[in-house]
């Protein structure tokens, strides 16, 4: 286990050795990789948007069981049982609460006043400055470069633009996988990176093998973003699944989305009316058409079929571009190790060109 070698805001803020965070992948980001990447020091982030509240207590306890260093939950701040997610987090002394959407002023402070660091994800310089002014106590930023729901403009100018916008601890994400890109970061301003590909591919990620065989084998032109699955910007593999997908017109999609609403509402143990109450509150804070919130039920069961049943012909597989860069599967605290080693030597390295 390697020592504090980098101390940043983000570090003090959250208790973790190490600025590097594990983003909260749906049905990636478990229990298994979350105490992984824990001991190894960095803060792994449960993903919650796939399980039901009683699942999530399940799996913070087991997180707990394993590690007693700080992790995170990522929450929904849309869902329509989020303020019962935040009161487990509080329950159980969960030390982050990350959202994918800006949470309320008022959830903030809740959180706040029993300890919990509140960092939603932003995808603009905007967006970062009215949680801020709300109360949150960092922010992440994903750029174009990154997994899932993304948006088009890259990391590289997408940072500045936030960094110069608040005075809280900022997390870049988006085409970050080792310690060059780190220090990279650190060198703009920022307080740590965010990684979910390169977490995904790790010995204690529970991702199929084939499946993790599969995102190897990609090069740099190995991912596409489309709407066609659930009618938002979302990179991928560029599997033939995905790309027959692309081609497909609306009714013809249609069947198959039906019977993956009816597929995810089996699954979540949600009734017609929560689910109705879901894509409204989506409606409301995404601007969402009605189309959209349909296809919107596709995700969570075309991911679970890639990422958990290994099923690259009915289902979809998130990832970064840094999937073309990627060639191992180290444990975490390999990876974390390595990251922080060479993000210290190209600090120290770069001190050398000062006079």
């Amino acid at each position: 286990m390697i020592a504090q070698l980098i101390r940043t805001p983000f570090t003090e803020l959250t208790g973790v050795r190490h600025p590097v965070v594990q983003t909260g992948m749906g049905w990636v980001s478990g229990p298994r990789l979350v105490s992984g990447t824990a001991n190894a020091g960095g803060l792994g982030i449960l993903a919650s948007a796939t399980m039901t509240l009683g699942e999530l207590e399940r799996a913070i306890v087991e997180v707990k069981g394993r590690t007693d260093q700080p992790f995170g939950v990522n929450l929904r701040a849309d869902a329509g049982d989020a303020a019962d997610r935040c009161d487990l987090l509080i329950r159980h002394g969960v030390k982050v609460a990350s959202f994918a959407l800006a949470p309320t002023r008022d959830l903030i402070a809740r959180l706040k006043d029993h300890g919990v660091v509140v960092m939603p994800s932003v995808g603009a310089a905007r967006h970062a400055e009215k949680v801020a002014a709300w109360g949150a106590d960092a922010v992440m930023v994903q750029g174009g470069e990154g997994g899932g729901h993304t948006g088009p403009v890259p990391t590289t100018l997408l940072l500045p633009t936030v960094l110069d916008a608040v005075d809280i601890p900022v997390v870049a994400a988006g085409g970050f996988f080792d310690g060059r890109g780190l220090a990279a970061a650190l060198s703009y301003g920022a307080a740590g990176v965010g990684m979910g590909t390169r977490f995904l591919l790790t010995q204690d990620s529970a991702v199929p093998q084939a499946v993790k065989d599969l995102y190897l084998q990609q090069d740099l032109t190995g991912t596409v973003v489309t709407a066609k699955v659930d009618g938002m910007p979302h990179r991928m593999l560029r599997t033939p699944f995905v790309e027959e997908l692309e081609e497909s017109g609306t009714v013809r999609r249609l069947g198959p989305t039906l019977r993956r609403t009816l597929e995810f509402k089996r699954a979540s143990a949600m009734s017609w009316r929560e689910v109705a109450q879901d894509g409204r509150a989506m409606r409301r804070s995404q601007g969402r058409t009605l189309a959209q919130m349909m296809l919107a039920a596709n995700t969570p069961v075309m991911l679970r079929a890639g990422l958990v049943e290994g099923d690259t012909g009915a289902g979809v597989l998130a990832s970064g571009q840094v999937v073309g860069v990627i060639d191992d599967l180290p444990t975490c605290e390999e990876l974390v190790e390595r990251i922080i080693t060479r993000a210290d030597a190209e600090l120290r390295r770069s001190r050398a060109y000062l006079l």
